[in-house]
């Protein structure tokens, strides 16, 4: 097949096969991730770029690696999730398996931000609960959702303290917004309060940069409790296909 060449607004071009035919394709930055900086107005210049030979992105980056026609939340921990984070969730885990606690927080521990890794910071708790919900049990996307406002608050009973690293992330003087502060306060009555708990617990420690935890140590857990769709994720008609969609094909313009 012929080459196109991929740019976007802060051209990166790269040289990639594409069935459109020969033609320079332009990624269209999202709004979520330029609002607030001068590349959310730049993209209406892209507009005028757009001719016979110059196309927006749509299908299949080559710059991404190419995804199975069924793909596994295996598949995304490889070849879409920030492998930072993928490191990240692998040590949390695995700290948690460690420690003995049941199968389904540890699988809690493997997801807890994938909504971070796979898809935005911002509410990344909701978001990854929202993304995991139809294929765990209820208690799993529960605690992923609430480890989100569970970590900006102390629980000394388990060891967990407010991180030092969010000092620095985000200085001495922050203050949780007020549903962040509701959400905790609700988290604390409920009886799956201990499973979020426990994500923050095995989350603050799991960030060294030299631990070696491989995904397949975790295969039979996933396949236990995490329930895979024939379909392969983004294609079974569920209420949240789309978002497995956008990890899939995170450039296209439409």
């Amino acid at each position: 097949m012929p080459d196109d060449a991929v740019t976007a607004a802060s051209p990166a071009a790269a040289d990639a096969a594409s069935p459109q035919g020969q033609r320079r394709r332009i990624i269209f930055p999202s709004s979520i991730g330029t609002s607030g900086t001068p590349a959310f107005q730049d993209r209406v210049a892209l507009f005028n770029e757009i001719g016979p030979d110059t196309v927006f992105m749509m299908g299949d980056n080559p710059a991404l690696a190419p995804m199975p026609e069924k793909p596994t939340l295996a598949d995304f921990f490889r070849y879409r999730l920030f492998p930072r984070g993928v490191n990240h969730l692998l040590q949390s885990a695995a700290l948690a398996r460690k420690a003995g606690l049941e199968e389904k927080v540890v699988l809690a521990c493997l997801l807890h931000d994938i909504g971070f890794a796979g898809f935005m910071g911002s509410d990344h708790g909701y978001w990854g609960a929202q993304l995991i919900g139809p294929y765990v049990d209820e208690e799993v996307s529960w605690a992923v959702r609430y480890h989100q406002a569970l970590r900006f608050f102390p629980d000394e009973s388990v060891g967990y303290g407010y991180p030092a690293a969010y000092l620095r992330y985000f200085g001495p003087d922050y203050v949780p917004p007020p549903y962040i502060q509701e959400e905790y306060k609700a988290a604390r009555k409920h009886r799956w309060y201990m499973s979020a708990r426990m994500i923050t617990v095995y989350d603050v420690y799991a960030f060294d940069p030299n631990a070696v935890v491989h995904l397949e140590e975790f295969t039979d857990l996933i396949g236990r409790h995490f329930k895979q769709p024939k379909e392969g994720l983004g294609f079974d008609g569920s209420p949240v296909a789309h978002m497995w969609r956008t990890i899939i094909w995170p450039n296209n313009f439409l």
